[in-house]
């Protein structure tokens, strides 16, 4: 299951997590960052975190770990940097998911290299897509 925190990502999740409950499966959340430019704040913490998607990133997937693990569903996280639909791919690959989960959000577009088109046409899984727009 793909996730970034969006409102959208939010549907996913919760589309996955109930097919999770129903397979007595685990649920594994997919992170990808993208990292800026270098750009470093002073030694504090707080503006290190803002300016790091890293680390964004993984304080929502542990949150969103927490509430599935709330719901009964056992679940862990990967994340990785990159393209997000190629890194799905390669982290969907990595953990041999049976089901890819992914919010529609892009499928509108036509270009080549939105996020649901990418994860579709080369996941080595099936591909739920749930409709959040």
């Amino acid at each position: 299951m793909g996730t970034d925190g969006s409102e959208t990502a939010s549907e996913a999740v919760n589309a996955a997590t109930e097919i999770a409950r129903r397979f007595e499966a685990e649920l594994i959340l997919l992170g990808v960052f993208q990292e800026g430019g270098s750009a470093r704040g002073p030694d504090d913490p707080e503006l290190q975190w803002a300016s790091s998607p890293s680390a964004r990133l993984r304080e929502i997937l542990e949150r969103t770990e927490k509430e599935v693990r709330r719901s009964g569903v056992e679940c862990r996280t990967l994340t990785d940097e990159g393209e997000p639909g190629e890194v799905l791919v390669q982290l969907a690959e990595a953990c041999e998911a049976d089901v890819l989960v992914i919010g529609n959000k892009g499928m509108h577009r036509r270009v080549l290299g939105s996020v649901p088109n990418t994860v579709t046409h080369r996941a080595p899984c099936s591909v739920f897509v749930v409709k959040t727009t």
